[in-house]
């Protein structure tokens, strides 16, 4: 969606699921003067009069992609101001890396009143190519500088860049406004800046980590689950955990899984590692699973420091699980037992839906605006597999019920 503000004509992008984070990046484009229309799962976004070039900080401080237009405003303006992001308190997440690549482009960055003041000096008000190493693989970084330097003049090359699928989904969209890019999805990535984009039409993928939370639920709850659209390359570290665990996942088609439990499954080691490692979004869904493998699991966060905050809450199920600094130490248990629990952030809420689906008896979560951030319509895709869940006022009451055996059905995943 930011991206498109690197084209003052119409774009239109498929596959873009009804999500809060969706709505809410769509609010704050409105505010900078762009014009929006959603026909089903298909977004219009026209930014031919971009009117502002200050984001506002009530909507930035909720959403952490926010701070992703800061590349397109300043490419397309020279000049941009955009409060400090908010979004899920999983951690610090500085902005730093994405300010040093930018001043490397020639743009003069203050931070002020938590305000990221950026600004062109020059006639021309055109970014200058350059060569960026990242300190760290960010997909933030590598995404807000790969949009700014579309329009720069000159070559740019980001070295130790974030090679996941979505930095390369991001990168397609842009080759079809008429970017020159190449090596996304690499460590290095090389752009060539043009004056100007044009208008497309864009199918992005599927989503790999709502994929890969179906997944998990299949093996959960001991169901075979058939689930696509899928791009199975995206989830080669999750399906080998699955496997590692005594689960099979079969490859049906080019585009569809399926999940084959195993008769009881055993523990297996994680560390959380930027693309083509295991991915930090499932390690918190994981993890539910996890409590109910035979044996000692031993977890690694090491992308985001407060990313266990969840553990309280699959402890309060019965798990058991200790937290050492940025290891969790998850021993099995037998079962899980329905509570009520609260959903400390996107990912939290999704290992905790899939706990309460394993857990005897009822278990209530709340706080589910975390929920609706990254998953459309949850709980209505998991009722058609045969779940027993509803939301109601408090949250969404989920009681412990095997899904249908051998249920095929294709999940219209997030995109």
């Amino acid at each position: 969606m930011t991206g498109a503000l690197l084209c003052s004509q119409d774009c239109r992008i498929r596959n873009v699921p009804a999500l809060a984070d969706v709505s809410r990046m769509g609010e704050i484009l409105a505010t900078l003067g762009v014009k929006l229309e959603r026909q089903g799962d298909n977004l219009l976004i026209n930014a031919s009069h971009i009117t502002q070039s200050k984001a506002p900080y009530e909507l930035v401080s909720q959403l952490r992609a926010s701070f992703f237009v800061i590349g397109p405003l300043l490419a397309r303006l020279g000049v941009a101001r955009i409060p400090l992001p908010g979004g899920c308190a999983i951690g610090a997440r500085p902005v730093d890396l994405h300010v040093r690549g930018l001043q490397a482009m020639g743009a003069e960055v203050q931070i002020e009143h938590g305000v990221v003041n950026a600004h062109i000096r020059g006639r021309n008000k055109r970014l200058q190519g350059a060569k960026i190493y990242l300190d760290y693989p960010s997909v933030g970084a590598t995404e807000t500088l790969m949009m700014a330097a579309t329009l720069a003049e000159g070559e740019t090359t980001i070295e130790n860049a974030a090679q996941e699928p979505e930095v390369a989904d991001l990168a397609n969209f842009c080759r079809a406004m008429g970017a020159k890019i190449r090596g996304a999805g690499t460590n290095t990535i090389t752009i060539v800046g043009v004056p100007s984009l044009h208008t497309a039409d864009y199918a992005i993928i599927p989503d790999r980590v709502e994929a890969g939370t179906f997944l998990i639920a299949g093996a959960i709850t001991h169901s075979e689950i058939s689930l696509s659209p899928v791009i199975p390359d995206h989830l080669t570290a999750v399906i080998a955990k699955l496997h590692a665990i005594g689960a099979q996942v079969v490859e049906e088609a080019p585009n569809r899984l399926r999940i084959v439990p195993g008769h009881h499954h055993i523990a297996t080691d994680i560390e959380t590692l930027p693309y083509p490692g295991f991915p930090t979004d499932m390690q918190a869904p994981f993890m539910a699973l996890l409590t109910l493998c035979e044996g000692d699991s031993v977890i690694t966060e090491t992308v985001f420091e407060n990313r266990l905050r969840h553990v309280a809450e699959l402890t309060r199920m019965g798990a058991d699980i200790r937290v050492k600094g940025t290891h969790a130490i998850v021993r099995g248990v037998p079962l899980l037992s329905g509570a009520p629990v609260v959903a400390t952030d996107l990912r939290a809420s999704a290992s905790l839906v899939l706990a309460g689906l394993a857990a005897r008896g009822k278990t209530t979560i709340q706080e589910l605006q975390h929920l609706d951030r990254g998953y459309e319509n949850l709980e209505l895709k998991l009722r058609k597999l045969g779940a027993k869940l509803q939301r109601t006022q408090v949250g969404v009451d989920v009681e412990s019920h095997a899904m249908v055996p051998n249920a095929a059905i294709a999940l219209p995943v997030a995109e």
